[in-house]
C-alpha cells in the first residue's frame, strides 16, 4: 500500500557546494494516503416478502337498537361495556299502548272463538268469519310488534358500546337507545396492491401488531378478497379477521397487518454499505475490486430487515462492498482495506 513519504531532494547540493555552485531550494513531494475501509462479502439467501399495511379495528356486527316508534324510556337494564346474550333485554318502554292491544287481542280472540262455532254449524257466513278471523291476526300481529317495541332485546351476543338515553327520556328516534358490537372476532380492512392479487387467498395466514399493546403480536387470517381492482389506487380490498377470544382488540385501534407473499432468493446486504444519492432517491454501494479499487454500484432495494436490506438488483452473490470509510471515496479509487 502506498505511504506517505516526504522526500527532501537535495539536488546535487554537496558536489555542486564542492564546485562553488549555489544549492537549489529544497523540494517536498506529497503522496496521498488511500483512504481506508472495512468491508463485507455478500451472499444470497431465502427472504420472506412481507408487506405491512397500516389499518383500523372494526367488530364484526354492529346492531343499532332502536325501538320502532317514539315512546318514553321505562327502564334501562345495561350499561355501557357490559356484554350481553343474544335475546337479552336491554331497556322496557312506556307499555300503556300494549295493555290496549293485548285487551284488544282478548276481544278478538273471543269473537274468533264464538264466530268460528257458529260458522261450522252454518249459523255465520263464510264473509263474516272471514272478517272477524283477519281482524284477529291483525291485533295478534300489532301485540307481537308493540311488545317488541316494549321490550328491546339484543339481536346478537356482544357487548353494549353506546347508551344515548337516559331512564324517563322520550325516545325520538333521533340516534339509537343503544349500540351493541359483536368482537369476537374483530375485522380489519387493508387496501392490497394489483401485483399482489394472484397471491392473496382466503385463509392465507396473517401477523398484526397493535399500539396499543407493543410487545404482542397478533394471529389472523384472510376472510375476504374483493374480487374488483380499483381503477385509481390500482389497489382491492382484503378483509383479515382475529378471533380475539381475550378481546384485547378493540374498534377503533390503529394495527398494522403483515402479510407474507412467499420468499425471494437475494442478496442482502448491511444496511451501513448502502449511501443515497445527493438530491435523489437513488441508492449505492462502493464495491471492492481485485485490485483493491472500489467501483461506484448503483443498487436497487427490496425489503428492509433489521440492520439489512434485500438488494433486488445491482450486485451478485460473493461481491464484497465497502461498509464503512465511503466518504473519502470515489469511483475506481485505490483503497486500503483494515479489519
Amino acid at each position: 500500500m502506498r505511504q506517505v513519504k516526504s522526500l527532501l531532494i537535495l539536488s546535487s547540493a554537496l558536489m555542486m557546494a564542492s564546485c562553488g555552485q549555489k544549492p537549489a531550494e529544497q523540494q517536498t513531494v506529497v503522496v496521498e494516503e488511500a483512504p481506508k475501509v472495512t468491508v463485507v462479502t455478500v451472499h444470497a439467501e431465502n427472504v420472506p416478502q412481507l408487506s405491512t399495511y397500516p389499518t383500523t379495528v372494526e367488530a364484526d356486527i354492529i346492531n343499532n337498537i332502536t325501538p320502532q316508534s317514539a315512546s318514553r324510556i321505562n327502564e334501562i337494564l345495561v350499561e355501557v361495556g357490559d356484554h350481553v346474550k343474544k335475546g337479552q333485554r336491554l331497556a322496557t318502554m312506556d307499555a300503556i299502548n300494549l295493555e290496549k292491544v293485548k285487551l284488544q287481542v282478548t276481544n278478538d280472540s273471543i269473537e274468533y272463538g264464538r264466530t268460528k262455532e257458529l260458522y261450522e254449524i252454518g249459523a255465520a257466513s263464510q264473509s263474516n268469519f272471514e272478517a272477524i278471523t283477519l281482524a284477529y291476526e291483525v291485533s295478534k300481529k300489532s301485540y307481537a310488534n308493540l311488545l317488541e317495541n316494549t321490550i328491546l332485546t339484543s339481536p346478537i351476543s356482544g357487548i353494549i358500546t353506546a347508551r344515548n338515553y337516559d331512564e324517563g327520556d322520550m325516545y325520538a328516534m333521533a340516534q339509537p337507545l343503544f349500540v351493541v358490537q359483536d368482537i369476537t372476532p374483530v375485522k380489519m380492512l387493508i387496501n392490497v396492491s394489483e401485483s399482489n392479487y394472484s397471491k392473496v387467498k382466503k385463509g392465507m395466514e396473517v401477523e398484526l401488531s397493535a399500539d396499543a399493546f407493543p410487545n404482542e403480536t397478533f394471529k389472523g387470517k384472510v376472510n375476504l378478497v374483493y374480487p374488483t381492482i380499483d381503477p385509481r389506487s390500482h389497489t382491492f380490498p382484503v378483509e383479515v379477521i382475529v378471533d380475539n377470544k381475550d378481546e384485547k382488540l378493540r374498534p377503533g385501534m390503529f394495527t398494522r397487518v403483515t402479510m407474507n407473499y412467499g420468499d425471494n432468493y437475494r442478496v442482502v446486504i448491511p444496511d451501513n454499505a448502502v449511501l443515497k444519492q445527493v438530491g435523489a432517491d437513488d441508492k449505492y454501494v462502493y464495491v471492492l475490486n481485485e485490485d483493491n479499487t472500489v467501483t461506484y454500484t448503483p443498487v436497487k432495494l427490496g425489503t428492509r430487515m433489521g440492520k439489512k436490506y434485500e438488494v433486488i438488483s445491482g450486485l451478485n452473490d460473493g461481491d464484497i462492498v465497502v461498509t464503512t470509510g465511503q466518504t473519502r471515496l470515489k469511483n475506481n479509487i485505490e483503497v486500503e482495506v483494515v479489519k
